[in-house]
């Protein structure tokens, strides 16, 4: 099925229509409204805080931004979209699971072991680079021009292989386990071709899936997994891998960004670069004390040696192939991303040696 036919038949009818939306070119006030389904302990909230103080601040308050967190708004990836779509939200944001029912090919993101680490994977997310213009412009396409991606930012650092079974020091320690994942199919592709069973459980149930025994692992980040407690169900190992870097996708609504003057635009535009940085910093400061608590509380945290890593890339490998053939635009999302990778390396690297003279 297309994507337009999926939008259209998730009562997205309104993203092929053109409705009158007024410009407020006399500097009366506009009114966004922004919604995270998460809690204000989240990097989500954090971003939208920075957002709405910069650009109410830089408009002079011509722009107000009210918040809405949790599910006031909204309560999963298909809602949420179709509320920018038709809207009635002006800005969501999701992760690459809660949107791939939509767009199939920001699972991008999820592909293993391809970014390996802040720096690259911040310099991969700027916006202008040849990742991002080739995402935003495929999500415009999707759309049919009724939603707009303004950034990618982060929400909860690195996932992680973390259990309840034993240490993960190689993809064969992986063999058996139950890993919850998302319904979506490229993190199940990864879980089986490390030897695990993805097994698909809803948030919310995961702290008694692991006490029952339901699944035995997760991939998760350590601030998601402090958060949620489940060391007191029983998840008292973490590997940390790094194989996916969280990415968090924010979505408006197309025509009501145009709809504002082109300084207005400017502001919200640089806006988002605000919520950007703010998410790429939150985790990298409560991962701190995560890990500190993980460890107090007797949990193993293990680090795998480079060699270790790469048996971890290696096995994933057939995931990339999976994903180039079996989803839609996967294979141009695919080739933006790595090349965007390549070049951010390149440039790191010349900057890494040059700072290391």
């Amino acid at each position: 099925m297309k994507l337009g036919t999926k939008l259209k038949a998730l009562g997205l009818a309104a993203i092929m229509a053109t409705t009158s939306v007024a410009a407020y070119a006399d500097g009366h006030a506009i009114t966004l409204r922004a919604t995270a389904n998460s809690n204000e302990n989240d990097e989500d909230y954090d971003g939208l805080v920075v957002f709405k103080n910069y650009v109410e601040a830089a408009s002079n308050g011509a722009i107000n931004v009210e918040l809405f967190i949790g599910t006031q708004l909204c309560s999963n990836g298909a809602e949420c979209l179709a509320g920018v779509a038709d809207g009635n939200i002006d800005i969501v944001i999701q992760t690459s699971g809660g949107t791939s029912g939509i767009f199939p090919f920001v699972q991008v993101l999820d592909l293993p072991y391809l970014m390996s680490d802040d720096r690259i994977a911040e310099a991969v997310l700027a916006n202008g680079s040849g990742f991002m213009n080739t995402m935003k412009g495929m999500v415009q396409e999707a759309s049919g021009g009724a939603v707009r991606l303004m950034t990618i930012g982060n929400t909860g650092g690195w996932r992680n292989f973390a259990n309840t079974q034993r240490r993960i020091q190689n993809p064969g320690d992986m063999a058996g386990l139950k890993i919850r994942t998302v319904v979506a199919d490229l993190p199940q592709e990864l879980v089986r071709a490390l030897g695990a069973a993805p097994t698909p459980i809803p948030w919310p149930e995961l702290f008694t899936s692991f006490q029952t025994g339901v699944v035995e692992g997760s991939k998760n980040g350590i601030t998601d997994i402090m958060n949620m407690k489940f060391p007191d169900a029983g998840l008292n190992y973490v590997t940390l891998d790094g194989h996916a870097y969280m990415g968090a996708l924010w979505f408006m609504n197309n025509e009501r960004f145009m709809s504002m003057d082109e300084s207005q635009r400017r502001v919200v535009a640089d806006g988002f670069y605000q919520l950007q940085q703010a998410t790429f910093a939150s985790p990298k400061r409560k991962s701190i004390q995560a890990y500190e608590d993980f460890v107090a509380a007797g949990g193993d945290l293990y680090v795998p040696t480079p060699a270790e890593k790469a048996a971890f890339k290696d096995a994933a490998a057939p995931v990339f192939d999976w994903f180039k053939a079996n989803v839609d635009g996967g294979e141009q999302a695919f080739d933006a991303l790595t090349a965007a990778v390549a070049e951010a390396e390149a440039e790191i690297n010349a900057v890494r040696d040059a700072e290391t003279q």
